[in-house]
């Protein structure tokens, strides 16, 4: 698929995801709604499901932002982190995004917003101490590719509904065991079977929407390296970065499982010792570095 394509498909993708999540709140406020007879749960359930799609949509990247404590950076602030991102904006032919930095000394860096007007680049501390200027060049590189390759609206509402749907799903399940052990005995069996029902849709949902999350980085992160690389005409300047910032290892002190997905490498630092690739949000490093020097896999 051309990065044309994927940039398509990235926008049907983000609609998807609201519409899926729309459903899936509404199918298990209907489940517990009929589980303890009170419409009200269904009603709240909707509400609740309209709002956040809203707030996803309009909010999600202020959200995040105000999470790892991101300070603007300004012409003055920072000219040369500015000049490089600006310069690299004019060449992607996209608007300049907002600057951030994050006072962290673990080195990494995302994108976000909801289109390339509204967009923001965001770098650690420790990414601009421990990278030269050709590696910088490569890591904002990839990051403006997320914005011209329309995936920040995806990957930033992911982050709000994922942790959305979590919550919810603790939420059912406190209710469903309180229902079923509290106050079960006087209900009949279908509404029994009802609470089994949403038992089972409260632990499976949370996992379905991780999953989702985790296809969507893996798929994301290829694509933004080999538009990083065609924007600087460089690949060896993001594959360096990418060694160094493999090599550091140093987890964010602020890393969430929600937004790990948006990061250019894991916000937890080197997982490789303790969980599968598989489960990880990001494909390996070293298989990314590979393919950007054109290495054999």
């Amino acid at each position: 698929m051309d990065i044309y394509k994927q940039q398509s498909h990235n926008v049907w993708r983000t609609w998807l995801v609201m519409v899926v999540f729309l459903v899936v709140v509404i199918a298990i406020g209907f489940v517990f709604a009929e589980a303890f007879q009170s419409p009200i749960i269904l009603y709240a359930a909707i509400a609740f499901a309209l709002i956040m799609n809203f707030a996803s949509y309009w909010y999600s990247d202020k959200i995040i932002l105000a999470h790892y404590k991101a300070q603007p950076v300004s012409l003055e602030s920072n000219p040369a982190l500015y000049n490089t991102v600006e310069n690299l904006a004019i060449t992607a032919g996209i608007p300049t995004p907002k600057i951030y930095i994050i006072p962290d000394p673990a080195p990494n860096a995302f994108a976000t917003g909801r289109n390339k007007e509204h967009a923001a680049v965001v770098v650690t501390a420790g990414l601009l101490d421990l990278l030269n200027q050709t590696e910088l060049e490569g890591v904002i590189a990839h990051e403006l590719s997320h914005v011209k390759n329309r995936d920040i609206l995806l990957s930033t509402i992911v982050v709000v509904l994922v942790g959305f749907v979590s919550l919810l799903a603790h939420f059912f399940l406190q209710a469903s065991f309180f229902g079923a052990f509290a106050g079960g005995r006087g209900r009949g069996s279908n509404n029994q079977i009802f609470i089994l029902i949403g038992i089972v849709l409260a632990i499976l949902s949370p996992i379905a929407v991780v999953l989702i999350q985790l296809a969507i980085a893996r798929r994301r992160e290829y694509l933004a390296d080999a538009s990083g690389a065609l924007l600087t005409r460089y690949p060896e300047g993001l594959a360096a970065a990418l060694e160094k910032i493999g090599g550091a290892a140093r987890p964010m002190r602020d890393a969430n499982e929600a937004t790990a997905h948006l990061f250019i490498a894991n916000p937890f630092g080197n997982v490789g010792k303790h969980i599968s690739n598989l489960l990880s949000t990001h494909p390996p490093i070293a298989k990314r570095i590979a393919i950007l020097r054109g290495e054999k896999q």
